[in-house]
């Protein structure tokens, strides 16, 4: 099993595609770091040697920041915009979408499931009368 950043690669998978497994990493990112080492795109990550694995690792710890060094930095990224309390930063206190999206109907995704309106039905005429006393007799 390839381990690169903390991260085991897929061993069946295109060496492009596995290695954007790693947060950070896309495809042309993959394709890049790929060329540069000198490891074909196409062969699966179980096919590479272990001089193969070493440059691609390298690469990646040299030129790229990726998992939680990444993650730390993005949500610093978000923190700071919430401290200073501009547009984007209330909105992400808000739990709405950032981007200039329409929330009237969609925005699904950021507002979460969809919280109905609590009708209360009105008694019926029948129930809010109060029933007739019973006769002694009877």
């Amino acid at each position: 099993m390839t381990r690169v950043a903390g991260v085991d690669l897929p061993a069946d998978k295109r060496g492009e595609v596995a290695i954007t497994y790693l947060y950070g990493i896309g495809r042309p990112s993959a394709r890049r770091i790929l060329v540069e080492a000198g490891v074909d795109p196409n062969k699966r990550v179980k096919a590479w040697s272990a001089e193969e694995t070493a440059k691609v690792r390298e690469i990646i710890e040299r030129e790229h920041k990726v998992e939680g060094d990444l993650r730390r930095e993005v949500s610093m990224n978000v923190k700071r915009l919430m401290d200073i309390g501009c547009y984007r930063g209330i909105r992400h206190r808000k739990g709405l979408p950032v981007r200039g999206q329409r929330t009237h109907t969609n925005a699904r995704t950021r507002k979460g499931p969809r919280r109905g309106v609590m009708v209360k039905k009105k008694p019926s005429p029948a129930a809010a009368a109060p029933a007739p006393p019973k006769r002694a007799g009877a």
